[in-house]
């Protein structure tokens, strides 16, 4: 494999990067992420990714969510503020999205055809800090025509599954790996590959092997707190590049930490979102 520029993440490139909180800071400078996420039977991808988006240093945030999720949510996370959408069921329209620094969608979200209309106008307002994740991309492997739309350094969190019907079939891992770097390089967005030694590839063919997390975290709802962390990250202002390599980081951290608590057999996602707070105290001793 020829220009490959391979890095293997540790906590001492993420502890510089890493950005320390002012004393005299308040709600408004770590900015004001939007997700949209979640539909009837799956608001618990929302909640998730909700939680972990407040447990990740966001300023505030707004959850976007069918009217029958209004009452889970508020209940369940009464740290977020709730948009709501017209259709009862699933995501159908856009909100304003002026007043956000940073946008992620998919958990949870659905593939109704209303839905896929929404993200094509939610793609071509291209919104600058953009994650998406599960649905938004199974909507865009169906509707092909939608990658065009993709807002350059959008990060892309795809499982290998997602990943196969974005970008098609590999043989191997060596083959899965070119895939990725193409795919990041035609788009010019980030793709976060997740798995054991998640793999982040970036557009000028760099590629980031990361090195924490364990088998117990091959659960439901893991990858909508990696959303949620990303989300948080990008609305205070890291870069694409250093969102997604910290979230990944801090997330299999987060897992690490879960997994000598409670064992990797009965790991669970919001095991990880318990977690985040000693995942990230140490990258904030002084």
């Amino acid at each position: 494999m020829t220009n490959l520029i391979l890095f293997m993440k540790n906590e001492d490139y993420i502890s510089g990067i890493i950005k320390k909180r002012d004393k005299f800071s308040h709600k408004g400078d770590y900015g004001h992420a939007l997700l949209i996420a979640g539909s009837y039977g799956k608001m618990g991808a929302a909640i998730l990714a909700s939680r972990a988006c407040m447990r990740s240093g966001v300023g505030l945030l707004t959850t976007h969510i069918p009217r029958k999720g209004y009452e889970i949510m508020q209940i369940s996370v009464p740290e977020a503020m709730c948009s709501i959408d017209p259709s009862e069921v699933f995501f159908s329209e856009v909100p304003a999205l002026d007043r956000f620094t940073a946008i992620g969608v998919g958990p949870g979200l659905g593939m109704d055809k209303m839905s896929e209309q929404a993200l094509k106008k939610l793609l071509e307002a291209k919104p600058s800090k953009m994650v998406l994740d599960a649905d938004a991309l199974n909507i865009m492997a169906n509707q092909r025509e939608l990658l065009e739309f993709l807002p350059e350094n959008s990060v892309l969190t795809p499982h290998p599954k997602e990943f196969e019907r974005l970008a098609g079939k590999s043989e191997d891992s060596d083959s899965r790996l070119r895939l990725q770097l193409d795919f990041s390089k035609k788009y010019k967005v980030i793709v976060v590959l997740k798995g054991a030694g998640t793999c982040v590839t970036l557009p000028n063919g760099e590629v980031w092997i990361n090195t924490t997390g364990n088998p117990g975290m091959a659960t439901a709802g893991c990858g909508d707190v990696l959303t949620g962390i990303i989300l948080a990250l990008l609305a205070q202002n890291y870069s694409p590049c250093h969102a997604a390599q910290i979230g990944v980081f801090v997330h299999g951290l987060a897992g690490d930490i879960a997994a000598q608590k409670n064992g990797e057999t009965s790991l669970i996602a919001s095991d990880l979102i318990d977690s985040l707070g000693m995942a990230f105290l140490k990258f904030n001793k002084d």
